[in-house]
């Protein structure tokens, strides 16, 4: 089963964030400059807030790495908050609607300062942290991952059947992250009317991954099957409502002619499919094709025009208290959502090749790559 672990601990004005990460193997040499890069890109996107202005979020790595490389021990992150400031922290009683709010200050039987220091999205710059880290690890695989927005409450950028290549320079400078350039800009006056309204605005972003062989997962067992285990994983972000692979909820709008994918074999290429309607999934397991997920974020339930609520000291209705937010997370979410992907895929990959330093994974997944490229029934 999994070879990885990770937990993460930290509240959002508290002194850190950080994470102990169990099963990473032994060998790699680690870029600090690149885990920071990717904290840098949580960082922006048109639309977020003030909190941005404060942090400048840098990793800092206490254990597990000796000399730059990895040891094969679990590996500690800590990121410092700079607006360190939890202990002055007024409480609050005026829960917020869509925030864990209410149901944590029930079930904690505490107060909502708790609950809302640990459930705040703050929380997933540590995530960015240890996803950059597996993205690192892939890559010794010659596995990518990266992400792109495809809609902005009702703006969707045209459905494009583009490969990950081709992404990645379309949305070059992209402030919102978006392959789309007359897609963007309206996407960013969506988001000034939401700002104008003292309102807040969800929308889309697709994740890519490319590189991925025949057989990572498995069909044998419900826990095993990596769309689950995908699903699972990114639903866990804040905000998130929806994650699709493939064609996702079209698939139950057309035939199933239309949904499946006709298979090929060359010689160059081995087994291949000659559309991806699948999303590179299939049994639970990937199939060799470009892994295509869209994640549904909605909108940021911190609102300026603030909602009804219930006073939990009075039980009697009063608005809705306010603490400072994003207007849309969109861009920073699709940052957040490759590292979550890179994770599960990591997983994913060291659960079929085994091996506690990274020469004998490599080695490994050679020979498994060699295996599935020769496979012929008897």
């Amino acid at each position: 089963m999994s070879r990885l672990n990770c937990i993460t601990s930290g509240e959002s004005h508290g002194k850190c964030l950080a994470a102990i990460i169990e099963g990473i193997p032994s060998g790699l040499t680690i870029d600090i400059d690149a885990i920071n890069f990717e904290l840098g890109r949580r960082q922006q996107g048109f639309g977020r807030g003030g909190r941005m202005t404060i942090e400048q979020d840098a990793a800092e790595i206490l254990s597990g790495v000796i000399k730059r490389k990895t040891t094969g021990a679990p590996i500690q992150i800590v990121i410092h908050n700079s607006d360190f400031k939890i202990n002055e922290m007024p409480e609050l009683f005026r829960p917020r609607p869509g925030h864990a709010d209410l149901a944590g200050a029930v079930k904690y039987n505490g107060g909502i300062r708790s609950v809302l220091e640990r459930a705040s999205a703050r929380e997933t710059a540590i995530r960015v942290a240890v996803g950059a880290l597996a993205k690192q690890v892939l890559e010794q695989f010659k596995i990518e991952i990266n992400s792109h927005v495809v809609q902005i409450g009702k703006v969707k950028s045209p459905s494009k059947d583009w490969l990950l290549s081709r992404i990645l320079k379309a949305k070059k400078n992209s402030e919102m992250n978006c392959a789309d350039s007359a897609s963007e800009k309206k996407m960013i006056q969506e988001i000034k009317k939401a700002i104008r309204a003292g309102d807040t605005v969800g929308g889309k972003y697709q994740l890519r991954a490319v590189g991925l062989p025949i057989g990572l997962g498995s069909h044998v067992h419900y826990k095993r099957k990596l769309d689950g285990r995908i699903a699972r994983a990114l639903m866990s972000k804040q905000s998130v409502k929806a994650v699709e692979i493939g064609l996702g909820v079209q698939a139950g709008e057309l035939w199933g002619s239309k949904t499946q994918d006709a298979i090929s074999y060359s010689s160059s290429r081995g087994f291949h499919h000659k559309t991806n309607r699948a999303g590179g999934l299939e049994g639970g397991m990937t199939n060799g094709e470009e892994l295509v997920v869209t994640v549904t974020m909605k909108p940021i339930s911190t609102l300026k025009r603030v909602l009804p609520s219930i006073n939990l000291k009075t039980r009697k209705p009063q608005k809705a208290d306010f603490e400072r937010s994003d207007v849309c997370a969109v861009p920073a979410g699709s940052v957040v959502g490759e590292a979550i992907l890179a994770f599960e895929l990591l997983d994913a990959v060291l659960e079929k090749t085994g091996g506690d330093s990274i020469v004998e994974a490599k080695r490994n997944y050679q020979g498994y790559l060699k295996q599935a490229s020769s496979y012929k029934a008897k």
